[in-house]
């Protein structure tokens, strides 16, 4: 996140802490690959730090292509508009954008960090958390793949996407990442000490769903997208489900006898 910070300083630029964030839960699964030698299970220190790197490097390179040569992400510019100029917004900057996402990246991964010190093998609860992992991924890389085919064509330009599993969740990314992380955090949950770490995930889904994600990228699309009320209308806003149906009109009463 430091080296992040820096190159923000450098490029005037803060939106490449979102890169940083995946890269920084895989930094966080490789030192603690590193660290557990000897102490954890191997089979279970790999299968953690592999689920992480995958999800941490995908959603890093996803958000560094997406974000090529874009200026700055409107999220962090009012942010830091709070602030003054000059070096009392570089410092607001370090303290609210990277050293916040850094307490957030400790906080957590915390349950990677307990299971890779366990000492049994996998077990029933681990493998669940792995196949449930794989359902989130699936949800964050197709999602985000249509999301880019659908903005990719220009007769799509303000139109809303309500097409693939955008049909059954207005933010299957959000929902997969949540699923990353309640899976990460079965690995851990194999033993009755972790446990202990069921509110990182818990705090994940909040700001996916009540926090930071959700709620400000819909009051984004809200004010800019036409026929935003109607997509809400029918689409399920986090877990997916069937599409709603619009409400019928009440059926006309028959005609009476003519005077």
């Amino acid at each position: 996140m430091l080296t992040a910070f820096a190159a923000g300083v450098r490029t005037g630029r803060h939106r490449g802490v979102d890169v940083a964030w995946g890269l920084a839960f895989t930094a966080v699964a490789l030192s603690g690959f590193a660290l557990s030698d000897g102490h954890g299970n191997p089979e279970r220190r790999l299968l953690a730090t592999v689920l992480v790197t995958v999800w941490g490097l995908r959603l890093s390179g996803h958000i560094w292509w997406r974000a090529r040569g874009a200026p700055e992400d409107p999220r962090y510019a009012r942010m830091l508009a709070r602030a003054p100029e000059g070096s009392a917004r570089t410092r607001y900057a370090l303290r609210m954008v990277y050293l916040l996402q850094a307490a957030l990246v400790w906080f957590v991964s915390l349950p990677v960090q307990a299971a890779q010190y366990l000492p049994h093998p996998p077990g029933v609860l681990a493998w669940a958390g792995t196949a449930l992992w794989a359902v989130g991924l699936f949800f964050e890389a197709v999602g985000d793949r249509q999301l880019a085919r659908f903005k990719a064509d220009p007769a799509n330009r303000g139109r809303i996407m309500d097409r693939g599993l955008w049909r059954y969740t207005r933010h299957p990314n959000y929902f997969g990442d949540a699923c990353v992380w309640w899976g990460l955090f079965l690995l851990a949950a194999d033993a009755p000490v972790g446990w202990a770490f069921v509110l990182s995930p818990v705090l994940m889904t909040w700001l996916l769903a009540f926090g930071s994600g959700k709620p400000l990228l819909e009051r984004q699309l809200g004010a800019q997208r036409p026929g935003w009320a109607e997509y809400t209308a029918r689409t399920s806003g986090f877990v997916p489900l069937p599409p709603r149906r619009p409400p019928t009109a009440p059926a006309a009463p028959p005609a009476g006898p003519r005077p």
